[in-house]
């Protein structure tokens, strides 16, 4: 796009495969009714040729120049879905490829199976491997797009940059892998409500869900309870990003700071994880329940581990600037906008080539701060602000998927009632 946003449903996928194989089908259908006119135009010709009281009224040789052009566009159309089959083949190359992988790391079963099918796949089209080949390896260059054009500050911050990108793509933290849960127990934590409002709005669009981030009295989560017209209580959760650095004088309370974030990053338990239990049960929330998450960053993370490992029913995750990205089933919408330039979101590793979540889920992805700027010492393009520019791109998208996302807004958007609930956490202990 002219902005610089790419809408993709995984790294080195572009569109679902079967959604792609559908394409291709209808495609066929299409060939079949030119061959059709083809064979009409072919008769009438004949039949035309054949009757001398018909042949001067008729332009023979337009007829037989119509027919070939048709002929021509029921080839052009079968070699378009011949390449679209295999294309569809290609990303399902790439989907097994991943999905042995993690199987072959988790130890979980049907491993044989997908190799089977991988092998049979590889087997039918000797062209299908170095596709899939050459599809993953465009996404690997350029997942990190503009990581290593940051401001210079004396020939080093290029460097530091780089290098998480570098941890995210060899350390294999970034990618959370079905079965993978938390290990651990959280320090004590308090989570007190420092706002409420009986009559809330839930949002309306990507970047009203980002806006809706907690505001008020240092909350670092919030949580809306909708009920809906069938009855049905459901929730949304709102999850800041990192608040504070180190523990130190003054802040040693914050459970939102790097502790939190090295502990969710290498899947140990962390006070911020278990303070968004508690607020969510604060707010009259049970297992089985609904809750979708919004988060950011270190929101994300937590997010993903809800979406993942919860008792809750996380039906939609929205995730900006995330470290992690999840492995979601087939029913759950994943929506996540990621920086390529930012240094927080390359610990992902540039998230997956297979894709994830239900085939709606996509990444929005863009440059956040293009050039090099002295905004880049602060990190900008991970702030939120700047992933509200994203999300407000993913919103004037024609793309479908982000398109579809107006029918979840107005779903949250019908509900009887909304109550939202902001919550301040604290670690119980001093440190």
């Amino acid at each position: 796009m002219s902005d610089g946003l790419d809408i993709h449903h995984g790294g080195a996928i572009a569109v679902d495969t079967e959604a792609l194989r559908d394409v291709a089908g209808r495609m066929l259908a299409v060939a079949t009714h030119y061959r059709e006119a083809r064979s009409a135009i072919g008769s009438a010709h004949a039949s035309v040729a054949a009757d001398p009281g018909l042949r001067p009224l008729v332009d023979l040789d337009g007829l037989w120049a119509s027919g070939q052009h048709v002929a021509q566009l029921r080839a052009e159309v079968e070699e378009a879905s011949a390449g679209t089959f295999l294309m569809a083949d290609a990303f399902e190359v790439v989907e097994l490829r991943a999905e042995a992988r993690a199987l072959e790391i988790t130890g979980g079963p049907g491993a044989a199976d997908v190799q089977a099918r991988l092998d049979r796949l590889l087997a039918s089209d000797e062209r299908l491997g170095p596709m899939a080949d050459y599809l993953d390896a465009g996404w690997r260059g350029g997942r990190f797009a503009g990581l290593d054009a940051q401001f210079d500050l004396s020939g080093q911050l290029p460097q530091v940059f780089s290098a998480g990108g570098l941890i995210g793509a060899t350390a294999g933290l970034g990618k959370l892998l079905p079965g993978m849960t938390l290990k651990g127990r959280a320090e004590p934590v308090t989570v007190t409500a420092v706002h409420r409002s009986g009559s809330a709005t839930p949002p309306s669009s990507l970047a009203g869900a980002l806006r809706a981030m907690p505001s008020s009295g240092g909350a670092q989560i919030a949580v809306e309870k909708l009920v809906m017209p069938s009855g049905e209580t459901r929730f949304v959760a709102y999850i800041k990003g990192t608040q504070a650095g180190m523990p130190g004088p003054g802040d040693d309370h914050e459970p939102w700071d790097m502790t939190s974030n090295l502990q969710l990053y290498t899947g140990r338990m962390s006070e911020s994880y278990q303070a968004t239990l508690d607020a969510l049960a604060a707010a009259g929330a049970e297992p089985g329940d609904r809750v979708d998450v919004v988060g950011h960053s270190q929101g994300g993370m937590i997010g993903s581990h809800l979406a993942m490992e919860s008792d809750f029913e996380v039906g939609v995750l929205i995730t900006a600037g995330s470290p992690t990205e999840p492995t979601l089933d087939d029913d759950q919408l994943l929506v996540q906008m990621s920086h390529t330039d930012d240094v927080v979101r390359s610990l992902a590793g540039g998230g997956s080539p297979d894709g994830t979540g239900s085939p709606d889920s996509f990444t929005a992805s863009r440059i956040g701060s293009p050039g090099r700027w002295i905004d880049d010492v602060w990190l900008a393009t991970h702030s939120l602000d700047t992933y509200v520019e994203t999300a407000e791109m993913v919103d004037d998208s024609a793309d479908p998927r982000a398109v579809a996302l107006d029918d979840y807004w107005a779903e949250l958007g019908s509900a009887v009632s909304v109550e939202r609930t902001e919550y301040r956490a604290e670690r119980s202990d001093t440190r």
